[in-house]
């Protein structure tokens, strides 16, 4: 129940995958009802829905407030979740490593844990579908059983964590550069994956494929990497869920170079709003400073010159862009081929500065615009390793002269 018919399609396909069959969509555009998120004259329209299609769930695309919740419940008498907690169910279906489930368990805690106080109160009055057993709670008890639930799961994380961390390690040692593929749910990177990898990794139309990353080691012109197959993200993908995926997804900020799928079989307008989701994202993985290749994937569905005209249309939205099809590999020696071009473009250097006023602003830009191997602070300076763009690198050597500081190029 959204403005957006796009994203009320896209909650639609979120169901579909989790097992839901549709028998009815409702819609409004309306500024939030503080009782209902909708009004009150739509709420009678959705009992009527309810009651004559037999629906058993109803599921909202604006993320619900607890009381909104609770109140939904009682007009319709079946369980009402939003969008949010229907990605949940999805992943928790989809969880298939103690990594990701853990992961989901830890998200589902922390939601759990917003809503406690509020949602134990409700359950006093009445209790209805979604809020069955929690009024014999105390509302500080509750929320310290939580608390201690999620205390043990970071505990668990944090030793998988670890190992992850080692493994890491290792393949630096080794010298392996990294390519994570990333992308929106569906985009094709598991299809890519096995294209690059000869594997056979799950592909399916569903949405959220893959929740646990996968690593396996190619091989272009002699010269070895680490492919890795990642999460795929999605429009307003919640906060917390990223962070709990944040051991998983990090695989993307350690990685030397990011393909970044997109399916070219879209509209245009959809197309542009997924690559921005994909960006944002990895933006706040803090990834963003990472090369990038932009697969437009799945031409194999478009004539050449819907392809040229969308290409032509998308260049300066996307980084290093190329047309490609994962499912038959069309161009994919021509990926290969990109890849070493941009990896071989960059350059390493190392600098350090002084911890003056200004200083920080200079890193967080840094940290914007490069991909940052090492980051050394002391009492007095920062001390940074990098890799970035002949461009990027000379305006850095720059501002390190103009705070007094020392630049130096390395050897990759």
């Amino acid at each position: 129940m959204n403005r957006e018919e796009s994203s009320l399609e896209e909650l639609k396909s979120l169901a579909q995958t989790a097992g839901y069959i549709i028998v009815g969509t409702m819609e409004q555009t309306r500024r939030p009802d503080a009782r209902y998120q909708i009004g009150a004259g739509k709420v009678e329209e959705l009992v009527k829905l309810v009651e004559e299609t037999g629906a058993q769930k109803v599921i909202f695309d604006n993320q619900l407030r607890t009381l909104q919740n609770y109140n939904l419940a009682k007009a319709t008498r079946v369980e009402v979740i939003d969008r949010f907690q229907l990605i949940l169910e999805l992943f928790r279906r989809r969880a298939t490593t103690t990594e990701a489930q853990l992961q989901i368990q830890l998200a589902t805690l922390q939601n759990e844990l917003k809503h406690a106080r509020e949602k134990v109160r409700l359950s006093k009055g009445s209790e209805q579908p979604g809020f069955m057993g929690l009024g014999v709670y105390e509302a500080d008890i509750y929320r310290d059983a939580i608390k201690l639930q999620v205390q043990t799961i970071r505990k668990k994380l944090s030793r998988i964590r670890e190992k992850r961390v080692l493994q890491r390690v290792r393949r630096t040692e080794l010298g392996f550069l990294t390519i994570s593929l990333a992308g929106y749910t569906s985009a094709g990177k598991s299809t890519l994956f096995n294209a690059l990898t000869d594997e056979t990794a799950l592909v399916d139309k569903s949405l959220f494929t893959t929740l646990s990353t996968q690593t396996r080691m190619i091989d272009f012109s002699g010269r070895r990497f680490l492919l890795t197959d990642t999460v795929g993200f999605i429009d307003r993908l919640p906060i917390s869920l990223i962070e709990a995926f944040h051991s998983t997804l990090e695989e993307t900020i350690f990685a030397d170079l990011i393909v970044l799928v997109v399916d070219l079989n879209e509209p245009l307008n959809v197309i542009e709003k997924k690559n921005n989701v994909c960006l944002e994202t990895i933006e706040h993985l803090g990834a963003s400073g990472i090369p990038t290749v932009t697969v437009l994937n799945k031409i194999d569905r478009l004539k050449p010159p819907e392809q040229a005209e969308k290409l032509d249309a998308l260049k300066d939205k996307v980084k290093n862009p190329l047309l490609l099809s994962a499912k038959c590999q069309t161009n994919l020696d021509e990926l290969k081929k990109h890849i070493l071009r941009v990896l071989e473009t960059y350059v390493s250097a190392e600098f350090s500065v002084p911890l003056s006023g200004n200083v920080m602003p200079f890193i967080s830009w840094v940290h914007q615009k490069a991909d940052i191997h090492k980051e050394e602070f002391t009492n007095d300076s920062v001390h940074i390793t990098l890799e970035a763009e002949p461009s990027v690198m000379e305006q850095i050597k720059r501002k390190v002269q103009d705070l007094n500081g020392k630049f130096q190029l390395t050897q990759q």
